[in-house]
């Protein structure tokens, strides 16, 4: 066991992939050869799956020596100022509505009178934040993140850490049964684009809110909720169940354009090597120096 904890200490970012891949394609895996239809009871295993970053952390942080009551507070982390709060709930609905307004601009259908009861927003955002994604962060922002800036700055940090993020996604885009697993490839790929753009806004966010996972969180499930908000005609994107390729690909675009306008802001204003106005978060905040 000591051999096994010194390994680990001294492959810190190897072990969390190994763990972390393993962890969650085990449980895609067990989904994809049941051949499970879409259901509630795949949303909540494809959930329960997304766990693997937080195990992985969770083990490394144990085995390198470093504290995991520090680890997790970054979770309950709420103190962070106004400002930050007011980005992480109401940024989401700014980059909705300028996504909206391109997919109009550019003739995309809109049927306000489908756009689901507002209210429905709460249980989309804490679904989110526990079981749709926000449970990933401990993983990637509150540990992997931290690990990679020991020694890169931030920009490259979020790189590292969207490629292998999107990596990771690769079980769903093989199950046919899955929304990611619907795509043509085209939104596959705007998809990847996405995914390292949005690591580059959640660097900002966690680096910004030294360390505040929570904020992460509920900034990643907002983005996702966006999917849920969109006032795009359901019909006439799928015209008798059949998908309209260009307009599916305009939805797509028109979505991920002000995510990657917002990344290149950031970029642009801010120091590389944190992504913010504050210095970028290292492994302290688990009690963990320099690998």
């Amino acid at each position: 066991m000591n051999a096994l904890r010194f390994w680990i200490d001294r492959h810190r970012l190897v072990s969390f992939l190994l763990i972390t891949y393993a962890f969650t394609w085990s449980v895609q895996a067990a989904i994809l050869a049941t051949g499970m239809e879409p259901t509630w009871t795949l949303s909540i295993l494809i959930g329960f799956g997304a766990f693997g970053p937080p195990v992985g952390a969770g083990v490394v942080v144990w085995a390198s020596g470093g504290s995991l009551r520090k680890w997790l507070s970054q979770v309950v982390r709420w103190r962070i100022g106004a400002r930050w709060w007011a980005a992480a709930i109401f940024l989401p609905l700014v980059i909705l509505a300028a996504g909206s307004a391109l997919f109009a601009a550019f003739g995309g259908p809109i049927d306000l009178e489908s756009f689901p009861f507002v209210g429905i927003y709460i249980f989309v955002m804490a679904w989110g934040i526990v079981w749709g994604g926000g449970q990933e962060e401990l993983g990637w922002r509150g540990f992997m993140l931290p690990l990679l800036q020991e020694k890169y700055g931030a920009l490259v940090s979020s790189l590292i850490v969207g490629v292998a993020w999107a990596v990771w996604h690769l079980p769903l885009l093989l199950n046919a049964n899955t929304t990611h697993g619907g795509w043509s490839p085209s939104q596959q790929t705007i998809w990847v684009v996405t995914i390292l753009t949005g690591s580059v806004l959640w660097t900002w966010m966690y680096n910004s809110t030294e360390g505040s996972v929570l904020a992460v969180a509920v900034f990643h499930a907002g983005i996702n909720a966006m999917g849920v908000f969109h006032p795009a005609d359901i019909e006439a994107l799928a015209p008798g169940g059949v998908p309209d390729p260009w307009l599916n690909f305009l939805a797509e675009v028109t979505g991920a354009a002000p995510l990657i306008v917002l990344a290149l802001l950031l970029v642009l204003v801010y120091d590389t090597d944190s992504l913010s106005g504050k210095d970028a978060v290292g492994l302290e905040v688990v009690g963990l120096g320099k690998e």
